[in-house]
């Protein structure tokens, strides 16, 4: 990996281009992040670089994480991040890390957590159908039948039922970046990603270009 950034997420729009094409974009504020530690093999055993991206008070940050961005030199930070760059070595502590990473045309991942939706029926939470809606009809939205009685006697694992829906990490592949803002530090990516409004995204260079 030799592309990574830390970002939040402000919300979706759309934008046209000069042939007058519409594209919907989620609009994402990248950075900056601050550079807070850089592992080496002979330290720690493996390459790395530890980023710090959002500022917060210092009344919500414990004494250890204190010292350890005041060693770097660094604002109190509300993430923290470790990207294997390939080129890790030619990072420094302090140096920041911004939207201009990437370029207009590269393929990312986004990776987030999901809206946490509560507790869903199955029919919601797996996309099951429903039965009929009639007055007579006693099955309307039921996970229905969870297996036979005997034979096997028991429910299969993995079975779709009701239960807790969202909040999971989730990663959407080989996203466009469409447009980027170095000014305002914000990346413009094609189509939805995942999270609500102010959730923290990671993006990084895909796994899957040109598969």
């Amino acid at each position: 990996m030799k592309k990574a950034i830390l970002a939040t997420k402000i919300g979706m729009t759309q934008i046209f281009n000069e042939n007058g094409v519409l594209t919907p974009v989620t609009v994402l504020q990248a950075g900056p992040c601050a550079v807070t530690q850089v592992k080496t093999v002979d330290n720690d055993g493996y390459a790395a670089v530890q980023v710090g991206f959002g500022d917060i008070r210092e009344t919500l940050v414990n004494k250890p994480q204190k010292g350890h961005f005041a060693k770097a030199g660094v604002a109190n930070k509300r993430f923290l991040k470790e990207f294997r760059f390939e080129n890790a070595a030619d990072y420094t502590v302090g140096q920041e890390i911004k939207a201009d990473i990437f370029t207009a045309g590269d393929k990312i991942d986004a990776t987030g957590t999901s809206k946490g939706k509560g507790f869903q029926g199955a029919i919601k939470r797996h996309g099951l159908s429903r039965g009929p809606m009639g007055h007579g009809s006693k099955f309307h939205r039921h996970a229905g039948s969870n297996g036979a009685a005997t034979t096997p006697g028991r429910v299969f694992k993995g079975k779709h039922m009701p239960g807790h829906m969202g909040n999971v990490k989730v990663t959407v592949q080989n996203l466009e970046v469409v447009k980027i803002d170095v000014e305002n530090n914000l990346i413009l990516v094609k189509g939805a990603v995942p999270g609500p409004k102010k959730a923290m995204i990671m993006l990084k260079e895909t796994v899957k270009s040109g598969k």
